[in-house]
């Protein structure tokens, strides 16, 4: 019989540090009512000096004791993230090595703010080959260190932050009943955040980009970012045979308030069952949709037997989705 992969629990993290428009305003040529009208967001989380496997550690903490387990009852972890605090070690080692979860294998994975997607669909595979029964998988983001305060299109949207779901092995239906990936590396310039520079004695050191800051081409990135949701959700539909009337929430990625509601406005869906929370975090990339899950979660207004759909797009560019029921 086929297992069923069911979200046993969910934490998430946030550093204390709130900035708020206002306080961008003092920074860059913007305001509190140019940034609210064009995304949505009033305020953001940024780290004081806490780290990406820190927020990462936190987050993990919460969801294993949301899932009433014990760090070696964890078969894997897989950490996504951009903003890792090295190549080396990974994240999710780091996190590993702190939570003690002795018995766990660790690897990152990136696919930019459809990390938790990724992640999750990842972990859904090996519990269904039946190679582990509980998956730690945690989105976690330190994009502060990684933007370029002096450019208002791109500082002012994003946040830091951490999330986490641990995904088990049921017998009693449920769960996981739908999910996609997706990617088009042809639109890989859309939005970009490099990495180290190829400096050897063999190339020429002038010629690389040494600005190792986020940069996006806005309007592209909006365009993208709505096909991919509207064609998410239609595909999620379309596979398990259920109508949107079906559906009692959809968890976007946190990214633009103007981004879900045209996506709403396409998918014919009212933009009321789409939970959001980019007003007081901003985007914080993979982290974004568990941070909002584990909201939901904890508003108590997720009921066994609600059907939710996660949503994603990002860097890349990758998109992604997942249709559950909860249990």
């Amino acid at each position: 019989m086929m297992s069923h992969v069911i979200i046993k629990g969910t934490g998430s993290y946030l550093p204390e540090n709130v900035m708020s428009n206002d306080d961008l305003s003092k920074m860059v040529d913007t305001s509190d009512d140019w940034i609210r009208t064009r995304t949505g967001i009033s305020e953001r989380r940024i780290s004081t000096g806490e780290r990406t496997s820190d927020l990462a550690y936190e987050a993990g903490l919460r969801a294993l004791k949301s899932a009433n387990l014990k760090p070696d009852e964890i078969d894997l972890i897989i950490c996504a993230t951009i903003t890792a605090d090295s190549f080396m070690p990974s994240c999710a080692c780091k996190v590993q090595g702190r939570l003690g979860a002795s018995l766990a294998a660790a690897f990152d994975l990136t696919a930019a703010c459809t990390g938790m997607i990724y992640g999750m669909v990842t972990a859904e595979q090996f519990i269904k080959t039946g190679m582990y029964s509980n998956v730690l998988v945690i989105g976690a983001e330190t994009l502060s260190g990684a933007l370029d305060w002096e450019d208002r299109s791109t500082c002012v949207l994003f946040g830091d932050g951490a999330s986490a779901v641990v995904l088990s092995r049921s017998d009693s239906g449920g769960g996981i009943i739908g999910s996609n990936l997706e990617a088009d590396g042809s639109k890989k310039n859309l939005l970009t955040l490099p990495a180290t520079t190829m400096l050897n004695p063999y190339v020429d050191k002038d010629i690389e980009d040494k600005q190792y800051k986020i940069s996006m081409q806005g309007q592209e990135v909006f365009k993208f970012a709505v096909r991919t949701i509207t064609s998410n959700i239609d595909f999620l539909l379309n596979k398990t045979g259920l109508t949107k009337e079906d559906i009692d929430y959809i968890i976007p990625h946190q990214a633009n308030l103007r981004i879900i509601e045209q996506a709403a406005k396409f998918c014919k869906v009212p933009v009321d069952k789409f939970f959001m929370n980019l007003d007081r975090y901003g985007n914080t990339s993979a982290a974004s949709i568990g941070i909002a899950l584990d909201e939901l979660v904890a508003s108590g207004n997720l009921n066994p037997g609600n059907k939710i759909i996660l949503v994603g797009f990002g860097g890349g560019m990758t998109g992604g989705s997942i249709l559950i029921e909860w249990v």
